[in-house]
């Protein structure tokens, strides 16, 4: 059981490393932006292939696959919404506009971002009697360029290197709790609600990546995000086919 919050951690511990790079190092916008799509495009193929098609591998109609999609959408975007209305909105934005926000917000808004792939990592767990690799890597790879955008917004916006590592740290440690709750509370699950949540976290990712993530790399990116986030998601195809 707490193999998963260890995986968990583990999985999220990127964002901490890619605060440590924040802070040690100035990258510039574009990089960050490049960096963004890249692990969108992660994302989007951990979506595709160790989420929905899990979900619809293991499911005995296609009805959990679109109310699990519809509905991690409709609560992260209602999640989203409130988060924004508070201050939350620029949470990732590397160019500093954080500094007109909540500082509550912004953390709230990284943890509602980091909840929904960090559970799924403990449902992978149990159902399978290991961390899916694929899977794994993925969001391990893809929480670096949001750390590292995020955090060079925080600095630019005035907030103290040593509360942004704590933010990061606390954000992990609860990351990987979600994954232990992911494991904890869907023992006893039927094949159609473990597909179920895979796609409700595929529906909430989804949403993220199209309200945040992918504005903010193709804003400060340019035109070259479109090839990144491609390799960022042929490179995590070629994950999961090895795995």
């Amino acid at each position: 059981m707490w193999a998963s919050f260890g995986w968990g951690t583990l999985a999220a511990s990127t964002l901490v490393i890619g605060a440590v790079l924040a802070i040690a190092f100035r990258i510039s916008l574009r990089t960050i932006g490049l960096i963004m799509g890249f692990g969108a495009g992660v994302l989007i193929s951990a979506v595709a292939f160790d989420l929905v098609q899990e979900a619809a591998d293991s499911a005995s109609g296609n009805w959990p696959l679109v109310v699990g999609m519809f509905a991690g959408c409709a609560v992260f975007a209602g999640g989203d919404w409130l988060i924004d209305r508070s201050g939350g909105g620029n949470r990732k934005d590397p160019s500093g506009a954080q500094k007109d926000g909540s500082a509550l917000a912004i953390v709230l808004g990284s943890v509602l971002d980091g909840i929904p792939e960090s559970m799924v990592i403990g449902l992978t767990i149990f159902e399978g009697g290991k961390v899916g690799a694929a899977y794994l890597v993925a969001v391990f790879i893809s929480n670096l360029p949001e750390s590292i955008s995020s955090t060079s917004g925080l600095i630019t916006g005035g907030w103290k290197k040593a509360r942004i590592l704590w933010m990061w740290i606390g954000i992990t440690l609860i990351s990987g709790l979600a994954s232990l709750a992911g494991y904890s509370l869907f023992q006893h699950a039927s094949p159609n609600t473990v597909a179920f949540i895979l796609t409700f976290a595929a529906g909430a990712i989804l949403t993220m990546l199209a309200d945040t993530m992918m504005p903010e790399g193709y804003e400060h990116g340019g035109k070259w995000v479109g090839v990144v986030t491609t390799l960022g998601f042929v490179i995590a195809f070629v994950i999961h086919t090895l795995d």
